[in-house]
């Protein structure tokens, strides 16, 4: 991919589809030279409302630019192209970012590339861990999706037909009241973790013994899935089970994750052996989680494929993804669009996106 002399070699990308407000810098070779970014941290047992997490990213967006630059060692006039999220997300916090992007390009007079955000995840995915052709699983707090591409789409091979597994995470940690910071899913793993039956299965921690495995329904149709049923499932047994002593708070984690991530693992797997793809890409917040990342390496590896992962400095919501991705873009087509186009939208499928900078 030739790059563009008006590029400047250099992209500012503002990330805020949720509730972390991030800014990156990246070079058209691939090299991230600053990530910043801020998380709303509501208290234990509460969600983020959109309006709230609007007013955050509006306190912060202009210091994590700063920074940026400062991390960077530059300066805006040797920025190129600035970036933004266009969708999907919530719409509040999505304009928020978009506003500080659409001033700063007004004012330094830069071009302004709209992003799709789970797009930005797959390319931030394949230039973090050079997995050039993966089936990907994209999981996070809004998304749950297995993706494969072809002829510059990334087409859906299944999702979830309710709600995202980050998303049924969350309601699960409010039911048990764990804190926020630095995130509900995080929590629950790391209380998996202590679940006596987690250290035979290979999820870390405990002392070896087995414990008991509670049982939960399994949402798994076709190439896609469903968590609405076992939310609510496990929202009506839990408190008996905690209260009686039938169940731990570490015991319901870790039973909650084993059931959800062998549903994406086999969905997953179904999707790579249709391709005959010998890689895997886990993109999305919840693919920092160390314990679906294990189940996801075991099958890849039966099937003598690699599996790509991440930590959370790419995997969750960054800046440097959508710098990176608007800048691939731009490279390619040369063309900005015009100042109506550059609008946010909260609804904007992976596969509506012409990947037009891939030519494999």
């Amino acid at each position: 991919m030739a790059a563009r002399a008006d590029l400047g070699l250099l992209a500012l990308g503002f990330e805020g589809s949720a509730n972390k407000i991030g800014v990156g810098v990246v070079r058209l070779d691939g090299a991230i030279l600053s990530n910043p970014r801020r998380t709303f941290i509501t208290p234990a047992g509460q969600g983020f409302l959109p309006r709230e997490t609007a007013t955050h990213h509006q306190q912060h967006v202009v210091e994590l630019a700063a920074a940026a630059l400062r991390e960077a060692g530059v300066t805006m006039a040797q920025i190129g192209l600035i970036c933004y999220t266009k969708g999907p997300g919530m719409g509040a916090p999505l304009r928020a970012a978009a506003v500080a992007a659409r001033t700063l390009a007004a004012l330094w007079r830069k071009p302004l590339i709209p992003v799709n955000h789970c797009v930005a995840h797959i390319e931030m995915g394949r230039l973090a861990t050079g997995k050039a052709r993966p089936v990907v699983l994209y999981v996070s707090g809004g998304n749950t999706q297995v993706i494969a591409y072809l002829n510059q789409r990334y087409h859906i091979f299944g999702e979830t037909i309710d709600i995202a597994v980050g998303n049924m995470l969350d309601r699960f940690a409010r039911l048990l009241n764990l804190s926020n910071d630095p995130s509900p899913g995080y929590n629950i793993e790391q209380l998996a973790k202590s679940a006596p039956r987690a250290a035979a299965a290979g999820g870390g921690g405990g002392g070896g013994e087995h414990g008991r495995l509670v049982e939960l329904p399994y949402g798994v149709f076709g190439m896609d899935v469903s968590f609405s049923g076992i939310l609510s499932h496990i929202q009506a047994i839990a408190p008996a089970l905690l209260a009686s002593g039938g169940a731990t708070a570490a015991e319901l984690c870790y039973a909650l994750q084993e059931t959800v991530f062998a549903m994406l693992v086999e969905v997953t797997e179904r999707a790579l052996a249709h391709c005959g793809g010998d890689s895997v890409l886990l993109v999305g917040g919840v693919g920092c989680n160390e314990r679906l990342q294990q189940m996801m390496r075991d099958m890849c590896a039966d099937r003598g494929a690699v599996l790509g992962a991440m930590d959370e400095r790419y995997c969750v919501d960054n800046g440097a993804m959508i710098a990176w991705t608007g800048m691939v873009d731009y490279a390619r087509s040369g063309r900005a669009p015009e100042w109506a186009e550059l609008y946010c939208t909260q609804r904007f499928r992976t596969d509506e996106v012409h990947v037009h900078w891939r030519d494999d």
